[in-house]
């Protein structure tokens, strides 16, 4: 591989079935006031009119079109591995239900800059709520290997953090690394489909020494939770989404989580989930019962690092 382009960066959305969000996002890119940079769409097999429509609207953006949908994980890295290929400098992963202030870029840039003798991993903006911009989402994250939670910093706070911080872990939901470290580290765990990658993602990191920050000043605004909602009659978030939280759960257990603490830890998340099942039990919702039951059988059961089947326990699932 040659040099890459001084400054470049890929800017990686996925879609699926998802116009409304993703034109509103790549609208608020249209805006951004950095040089250097593109766009690129990674398509997970929308059953719907999406993809045509945005090709419409958006000619000035690379469209990548997977023929089955594989998830967060899968599709980032279908377009993180065009930007290596492209010989791009930076690779940025970008939820589509986000909307971005036009200078959140060249922030995150001038950080970078400024930290010439430090190895950067993955550099995250702040990120805010769509629907109460007063409010934080994430302000990266820091991770408790006694208990094996990854925490999020800042959730439902009003205060602005005014200084970069590092952190353990940054979200998936927007992060700025150089390709040279994903090159390096791997990719997303493709195991995992959705939920926890990032975390997973940024420990390896950690672990190769690469250090992660958040920029208080570069601002982006999510629509939290906009792929994993839907009415139906057993609440807001779908069963599988539970499958995916308790699996991925144990994964980064056996993936991050050693002895000592992996005595405490695994206790404590194993009495969470038969807390949560306990529940499900009472509110009479067998579906996420059953998902939750099936994550915590599969999370202990399975290795993370084995490339599972799309298409496997997904269909049992949402039967």
């Amino acid at each position: 591989m040659g040099l890459s382009r001084q400054g470049s960066i890929a800017i990686i959305l996925v879609n699926w079935n998802g116009y409304r969000h993703t034109a509103t996002c790549l609208d608020s890119l249209r805006k951004v006031t950095a040089e250097d940079f593109s766009i690129i769409v990674v398509d997970n097999a929308s059953t719907d009119s999406s993809l045509n429509q945005l090709k419409q609207c958006f000619p000035e953006v690379i469209f990548l079109e997977n023929d089955i949908n594989k998830g967060f994980a899968g599709g980032n890295n279908v377009g993180i591995n065009f930007a290596i290929r492209k010989e791009f400098e930076y690779v940025m992963l970008l939820n589509n239900d986000t909307v971005v202030e036009p200078n959140f870029l060249s922030s995150i840039l001038a950080f970078i800059k400024s930290q010439q003798d430090c190895q950067i991993g993955m550099v995250q903006p702040l990120i805010k709520f769509m629907h109460d911009k007063t409010t934080i989402w994430s302000a990266g994250g820091l991770y408790n290997k006694w208990l094996g939670i990854s925490r999020t910093i800042g959730n439902g706070m009003t205060m602005r953090p005014t200084a970069p911080h590092e952190r353990d872990w940054v979200t998936g939901c927007c992060t700025i690394m150089p390709t040279n470290a994903i090159q390096e580290v791997g990719g997303l765990n493709e195991s995992y489909f959705a939920y926890f990658e990032d975390v997973d993602w940024s420990i390896r990191m950690g672990k190769k020494g690469y250090r992660h920050f958040i920029v208080p000043n570069a601002l982006i605004y999510h629509e939290a939770g906009a792929s994993s909602t839907t009415a139906k009659e057993e609440g807001s978030l779908q069963p599988i989404v539970f499958y995916y939280l308790s699996r991925n759960q144990f994964f980064l257990l056996k993936q991050h989580v050693k002895f000592p603490h992996s005595i405490i830890a695994w206790g404590y998340h194993l009495f969470k989930f038969l807390g949560w099942m306990g529940y499900f039990l009472i509110r009479r919702r067998p579906k996420k019962l059953k998902a939750l039951w099936l994550g915590v059988r599969d999370g202990i059961m399975l290795h993370p690092d084995k490339t599972i089947p799309l298409s496997w326990r997904r269909d049992e699932l949402m039967s």
